[in-house]
């Protein structure tokens, strides 16, 4: 391996290609003569969960928003101390599939500032807290709700003075503190739910519900729904980018696998892929598990729109922090195996959580968070970990109103906080089970 291919250099790699990626693919979209007119579409049009920006913008003007903001977390990782590390590459992926269905950079902005402000009271270095920006970002669409349609959600009156200070307060409340929930969340749930940071924004979202609607007796306006597939945009984007990973991968690592066959036995379980194997088999896992993703979604002929195209990203952002094809494939199996159960036993032919309905595709995406369950405990509990996130993840957004992005990710913080403790008290890892029999 390259020794001077560090992990700081692999992620800087990643952010600009991923962000220049974003730009080429705006300007050779066929649609690109409606780019401008199409940006102005999103940044005025609230952004409830699920929002598809390909429908209601146009593939050209959603790659634009996307490298707009990929630009602005560029820059900030610029930033004097900004980490690089795998809550780095989470944080930047994760950021950047949401700017394909309820992100923007107006609405990015407040929760940055929050941070900032943090930062100002605890005397703490605004660079080494740059991940907090972006994780703020999961409750982003309220920030754009304060600002386009609040207090009265069934009229949009647009930006005005006393809506943008009220959406730069609700952004910047978000954002303030997020570090500190944050920094708590692993406790919950011992490093099990990779993300961790939905926990937290699951709560704030939660709180500024009950104090924005339900104590006003507000109803919540419905989210968007998803719009058309989109499969060749789909298939030439991720096939180029996650291919171009695993190529400059098998370069830096001497155009070799060594060493990928052990990052598929790791757990996931509170590791960095790229400090345990080396950035090279890092970046060939980034690739290799987006491609594994893409096969997924094939099998299941979920409908390859605007938010399915912004899930792999959320889901790869893990590929750096723990997840991999050996630790996930039990729960997108859990899914599967409850999707059938489910409909044979409780549903029938009236059934509308099938494996390929678009809450279920989202819903899998923040399954996969929950890898190193299978990995530490083994397969089967993995498969019963997806089973258990299907069963909730429709019912979550009941708690926060639909605005946290990562509503799965949340989903899967619950379920790791009630398995989890099970799986100690009555289950040996992998691991033990191995040294009891080489004991025997």
């Amino acid at each position: 391996m390259n020794k001077e291919f560090t992990a700081a250099k692999m992620l800087k790699l990643v952010f600009w290609l991923m962000t220049l990626a974003f730009a080429v693919a705006a300007l050779v979209s066929p649609d690109r003569a409606q780019m401008i007119e199409g940006l102005k579409v999103i940044y005025t049009t609230p952004c409830k969960v699920v929002t598809d920006y390909f429908q209601i913008g146009g593939v050209s003007a959603t790659f634009a928003n996307a490298f707009i903001v990929g630009l602005f977390c560029c820059l900030l990782y610029m930033l004097p101390e900004a980490p690089f590390n795998a809550l780095s590459f989470f944080a930047f992926a994760l950021t950047m599939g949401f700017c394909f269905w309820g992100m923007n950079l107006f609405n990015v902005i407040p929760c940055a500032l929050g941070v900032a402000l943090y930062c100002l009271v605890k005397k703490e270095k605004l660079g080494k807290n740059v991940n907090f920006m972006l994780f703020a970002t999961g409750i982003a669409p309220i920030v754009t709700e304060m600002f386009l349609r609040y207090p009265t959600p069934d009229a949009i009156h647009g930006y005005t003075l006393a809506s943008v200070i009220l959406g730069l307060c609700v952004g910047m409340v978000i954002g303030f503190f997020t570090p500190a929930g944050c920094a708590y969340a692993p406790n919950a749930h011992k490093g099990f739910a990779l993300y961790s940071a939905a926990l937290p924004l699951g709560m704030m979202a939660f709180f500024l519900r009950a104090v924005l609607y339900t104590m006003r007796g507000v109803q919540i306006p419905a989210g968007a729904s998803a719009g058309e597939s989109q499969p060749v945009v789909f298939y030439t984007f991720y096939g180029v980018f996650f291919v171009l990973c695993i190529v400059i991968g098998l370069w830096k690592n001497g155009w070799s696998f060594k060493g990928y066959g052990a990052l598929l036995k790791s757990s996931g379980h509170k590791t960095d892929l790229s400090s345990e194997f080396g950035p090279a088999v890092a970046m060939i896992n980034i690739g290799v598990f987006g491609l594994f993703l893409m096969l997924y979604y094939t099998l299941v002929r979920g409908s390859l729109n605007g938010v399915t195209f912004g899930l792999i990203l959320c889901m790869v952002c893990t590929a750096v922090s723990g997840s991999h094809p050996g630790n996930v494939w039990p729960i997108m199996v859990g899914y599967v195996v409850m999707s059938f159960a489910a409909q044979a036993l409780f549903a029938g032919e009236g059934f509308n959580k099938a494996i390929n309905a678009q809450a279920i595709l989202i819903g899998m995406c923040y399954a996969n968070g929950m890898s190193p369950i299978s990995g530490k405990y083994g397969w089967l509990a993995g498969v019963i970990a997806g089973m258990m996130h299907y069963i909730l993840v429709v019912c979550v957004p009941d708690l926060h109103g639909g605005w946290l992005l990562y509503n799965g990710g949340f989903t899967a913080c619950l379920v790791c906080i009630f398995y989890v403790p099970m799986l100690e008290r009555f289950c040996k890892t992998k691991e033990e089970r191995k040294a009891l029999k080489a004991s025997k």
